[in-house]
């Protein structure tokens, strides 16, 4: 952490920023993310509002082009754009992520140069960060630094502050080492006594953390629903091609046939790719076979409302199953062009097939299976918390479908199933997660796998799960509470650095 030369400093800090990633899904080498934030902390001390947000953009480039570099796939594997110009724009999408991580962190210039403002502002000026890019530009909330407690002793508290109070909790522990760094570097230089605290209190948070893992915070309906899960592992490059479709169709029959009887039968997002009224006959076989066994079938489905015109993103209900979900949050470019005017036809990636969903309605009914009603979030909509506790607060199943083919063999579906597992553990309620190609998963309520399918392989995940009822405080609050813990500590900061520049 030595103070260098401006180019060793912004390579150190590209580096801390690039080694982030590797405490999360799928290597969860948890430890490596809190030197890397200590780094960050370390280098914004005494620093203006320009060089802290350089800096800030540096070490989160760094995290992105190393982390969500995966969107080349994307780009280039099936948006068919070369790869040179596809580079460029990851380059820039990285950039882009990078510039609004940075944009709160332009407070760490204008709070208290001293070492309790910094052990508390740090923390709360990361959450944040985090906060900020869940909604700037309709939000990215990835590569949250509360993840990386997905498996450890402080999961605990995931069903009462959510994933972004283990994010606090992460840069506090990051922010104390900074300070610990300091003091072995100044020796013989005493340890300050908020360090002190600050090392008892993570010392409590952690036992604390491992406490809590053992409150039921749901309670078990009395019913145990048989599910099957079917994973196509459908080309991407041919899943919307007309001449491909009554194959896809055939395939999916096929694969459901042996298992009608059981109660709960999913499909992955878009698993039928095109609208109901070009598959009537297909639909009304399936919805009556299911009927006719007793079990409810959930099917990914592009549909089209003909009376305003907008097609959807949804999970069609049939057999003795109900309702319809509209997707709530869309993926910019992918299932919507931001200036469509101007971008639609400029190159084959802004003409992808299915980019031109509308959003559903806001406050959805439930999907109903056998008598429970089920919280419904397709792909990317897992990753945004606030979304999904408010959704599954009435629900005792909670339920995401996903086509992570559009990431081929990047590590971004590992990622997705990290955060569909974080969401299970802040609402205590068990996770079935139906995908394409891989990651299909049975999840409990405490966010361990029971079972899961191997990527790239066509296959049926069949198991039982126990729908649950109750709230977690998370469900009920969201992140709420931590982003309005971290707003106060920072305008008291502010406070105190106006009053302290009044006085000289």
């Amino acid at each position: 952490m030595m103070r260098s030369s401006r180019g060793q400093t912004f390579l150190l800090l590209f580096s801390a920023g690039a080694l982030f990633p590797v405490a999360l899904a799928p290597l969860h080498y948890w430890p490596v993310a809190l030197p890397c934030i200590a780094v960050l902390f370390y280098q914004l001390q005494h620093q203006s509002i320009k060089q802290a947000l350089a800096k800030t953009v540096v070490f989160a480039f760094g995290m992105y082009f190393a982390g969500v570099s995966w969107v080349y796939v994307s780009i280039h594997d099936h948006g068919f754009v070369a790869a040179p110009l596809a580079m460029l724009a990851t380059a820039l999408f990285c950039l882009f992520l990078s510039l609004l991580f940075a944009l709160p962190f332009a407070l760490s210039a204008l709070i208290p140069q001293r070492t309790t403002a910094w052990l508390i502002g740090l923390p709360a000026i990361w959450v944040l960060s985090e906060w900020f890019r869940s909604w700037a530009f309709t939000g990215f909330p990835w590569l949250y630094a509360g993840y990386i407690h997905t498996e450890t002793w402080l999961n605990g508290w995931a069903p009462i502050g959510g994933v972004i109070w283990l994010s606090f909790i992460s840069a506090l522990a990051a922010a104390t080492l900074t300070q610990l760094y300091q003091v072995q570097r100044n020796s013989p230089q005493p340890i300050h006594r908020s360090v002190k605290i600050s090392i008892f209190a993570m010392l409590l948070i952690t036992v604390s953390g491992y406490l809590l893992q053992n409150i039921n915070w749901t309670q078990v309906t009395g019913k145990t629903l048989s599910v099957v899960l079917i994973q196509p592992n459908t080309d991407q490059n041919q899943k919307w091609s007309a001449s491909q479709r009554q194959g896809i169709l055939d395939q999916l029959q096929r694969q459901t046939q042996p298992h009608w009887g059981a109660d709960l039968i999913i499909w992955p997002e878009a698993a039928v790719p095109t609208t109901p009224q070009r598959v009537i006959d297909f639909l009304s076989d399936m919805d009556q076979q299911a009927k006719v066994n007793q079990t409810a079938l959930l099917s990914g489905i592009p549909t089209y409302d003909w009376r305003t015109g907008h097609y959807y993103n949804s999970v069609l209900a049939l057999g003795s199953a109900s309702g319809q979900y509209d997707k709530t949050r869309l993926v910019p470019f992918g299932e919507y062009i931001p200036f469509e005017h101007l971008l639609r036809g400029l190159i084959r990636f802004f003409d992808l097939p299915m980019s031109s969903f509308s959003l559903g309605a806001r406050d959805q009914a439930p999907l109903i299976v056998a008598g429970e009603p089920v919280a419904t979030a397709i792909c990317y909509e897992i990753v945004y918390p606030n979304l999904v506790a408010r959704i599954s607060r009435d629900a005792t199943l909670m339920l995401t479908v996903s086509n992570d083919a559009w990431f081929g063999r990047s590590f971004a579906p590992q990622q997705h199933m990290q955060m569909a597992r974080m969401r299970a553990l802040e609402n205590a309620k068990p996770m079935l997660r139906g995908t394409s190609n891989g990651i299909t998963a049975i999840v409990d309520h405490r966010g361990n796998i029971e079972r899961q399918l191997d990527q790239f392989t066509v296959g049926e995940l069949s198991g039982t799960v126990a729908p649950r009822s109750g709230q977690t405080l998370f469900s009920q609050t969201g992140s709420w509470p931590v982003v309005i813990l971290a707003l106060l500590i920072c305008a008291a900061l502010l406070i105190i650095t106006y009053r302290e520049g009044k006085q000289k």
